[in-house]
């Protein structure tokens, strides 16, 4: 179903690499970099302002290329800097009051928390975190119980930084639009790597990077925002692209997402997003989900054979990040070892996830990420390396 050898050939990095941190910055195809550099060198030749209006017709396709990727329609697409901008973009429009609540995840991801406390700092709106069930993953149950007329917003991550958890992403969005609560979902290690449809998750807004599964270049990311709510918020920041100067005194926001974008942006990092986002739909998503399925269970069936490691992941189908530690190993010791050997892998440290690390009582732990292009016998290098390293 996947031409293993083809996608290898267009990730030369693979013939001298084992690469294995695709949730950090996966390797990017020479489609890819093709479109980068392409771009890149038509504004060295004409200047960056011709070559934006002579590649308009493919710009403007990126919006539909990541349309397709999510199920919904290019006017909900918005295209930033990153996943970070795309979150807070969305976070920030919203309305909040003293006493409003907002309801997260224990796995929620350190850039969304600190944001939700200077909000609660500024407004006096409460964070209240939705316990997990026995697997780890969000209590749908305790969810719903939690639910009144002050909860205003339900954010969380889909699936963590530091691990394989998955959320319950669309069983909360039947809970969120049962109840009319605005919900927007942090996709970031989710898009690329399993399929994201948010007409069946029933999210409101979603945010995603072009860095990570999705095989783009850095410095790119998205947001999606559901046709009807982005009417009803207004960007915490804007320019003229956003809204419109339309008379001395008044301006008026753009009727689709790109009001939460601005005038200026990287062309050739855009052009670079849509090429990832189209290579990833030639191959097809289900094709993709399915082998990083098989991937990182094999890294974990080898795991598990290992005297002294621990696998940190939970939930009942985690996804293609595997954390773990080794008796008598800092993390990062195993990352250099790990380098040394050819093998690139990373870690995640508890700060990225605190509540959940800190009620786990978690070190840093060792993060392996295997993606489609990876093989086999690359997972079991990495098992034979750490299996080096247990205590005897």
């Amino acid at each position: 179903m996947i031409d293993i050898d083809r996608i290898r050939a267009d990730t030369p990095a693979t013939s001298r690499l084992t690469y294995l941190h695709n949730a950090g910055a996966a390797l990017m195809p020479t489609a890819v970099i093709a479109a980068m550099k392409g771009h890149i060198d038509l504004e060295s030749e004409i200047g960056g302002y011709a070559a934006a209006d002579r590649e308009s017709d493919r710009l403007d396709a990126v919006y539909g290329s990541v349309a397709r990727l999510l199920n919904a329609a290019p006017d909900e697409i918005a295209l930033v800097e990153n996943a970070t901008v795309a979150w807070q973009m969305a976070f920030y429009s919203l309305p909040f009051r003293k006493g409003d609540r907002i309801l997260t995840a224990e796995a929620e991801y350190a850039a969304n928390y600190v944001a939700f406390l200077q909000v609660a700092k500024r407004t006096g709106a409460v964070i209240d975190v939705v316990p997990s069930d026995a697997s780890g993953e969000l209590d749908i149950h305790a969810l719903e119980r939690m639910i009144d007329e002050r909860v205003k917003l339900i954010a969380i991550t889909w699936v963590p930084t530091n691990g394989g958890l998955v959320n319950p992403a669309a069983a909360i969005g039947r809970i969120a639009r049962a109840h009319r609560i605005p919900y927007l979902l942090d996709a970031c290690q989710a898009v690329g790597q399993m399929e994201v449809d948010v007409e069946a998750i029933g999210c409101d807004m979603l945010s995603a990077t072009g860095r990570k599964f999705l095989r783009g270049p850095r410095g790119t990311g998205f947001l999606y925002v559901r046709r009807p709510l982005v009417q009803q918020l207004e960007p915490p920041m804007i320019d003229h692209f956003a809204a419109p100067w339309v008379s001395r005194d008044a301006y008026q926001l753009r009727d689709d997402a790109r009001r939460f974008e601005n005038w200026e942006n990287n062309y050739a990092g855009r052009l670079g997003l849509g090429a990832a986002v189209d290579y990833a739909l030639a191959i097809g998503i289900g094709p993709i989900a399915q082998r990083c399925r098989l991937l990182s269970g094999r890294l974990r069936d080898g795991l598990a054979g290992i005297r002294g490691a621990t696998i940190r992941d939970l939930g009942r189908g985690p996804g293609a990040i595997v954390s773990f530690t080794i008796e008598g190993h800092e993390a990062e010791d195993i990352v250099r070892s790990a380098d040394a050997a050819a093998i690139t892998i990373g870690a995640s440290d508890p700060a990225s996830t605190r509540i959940d690390a800190e009620m786990r009582s978690l070190p840093n732990v060792v993060r392996a990420s295997p993606h489609y292009y990876n093989t086999e016998a690359e997972v079991d290098r990495l098992i034979r390396h750490l299996a080096s390293l247990a205590p005897r």
